[in-house]
């Protein structure tokens, strides 16, 4: 049955290969899914101040704690560097990073989030909690504990297979 939500391959061990395919496929259409919901939601509930990418550039400093370059960052979220400058700068604009000269190499540049900037994601995260609250609430907490090791793995192995 060939209904758009299957992969099919030629050849004679076809339905063994097809059905390992497509659990891959069916795992990434999830996550694909997934993140177009998330990503209205937090348009509706992210302040105003912020974007998605935007935030998503805040929460990636604050987690891992050390300045990057703006090429850095957009290897990070896999977009071109115009796209990742064109973030920085409204960013910078809006006091929430520093964009400073990289001392260890005189010519490049350090991107350093601010207090502001902290303090602009906490706000992000805030309006975000009756968001994951209501999940948690409706799916429990039990789902994500065993989802993330999974997902975890998943993401290691694709960013260290790019």
């Amino acid at each position: 049955m060939q209904d758009g939500s299957n992969i099919n391959l030629p050849g004679a061990e076809a339905d063994e290969a097809d059905a390992d395919i497509n659990a891959v496929y069916h795992f990434f259409n999830e996550l694909g899914i997934m993140e177009q919901l998330v990503t209205t939601q937090l348009s509706h509930v992210l302040p105003a101040s912020l974007n998605k990418s935007q935030f998503g550039v805040l929460n990636h400093m604050v987690r891992l704690g050390r300045l990057e370059s703006p090429a850095q960052l957009a290897s990070a979220f896999q977009v071109k560097r115009p796209s990742m400058t064109n973030t920085l700068q409204k960013l910078e604009a809006k006091g929430f990073v520093e964009i400073q000269p990289n001392e260890a190499d005189g010519r490049g540049k350090v991107v350093k989030i601010t207090q502001q900037g902290i303090a602009a994601r906490a706000e992000a995260l805030q309006a975000l909690a009756p968001l994951f609250e209501k999940i948690r609430d409706d799916l429990g907490t039990e789902l994500f504990e065993q989802a993330r090791p999974l997902l975890e793995r998943v993401r290691i192995y694709l960013d260290e297979n790019r």
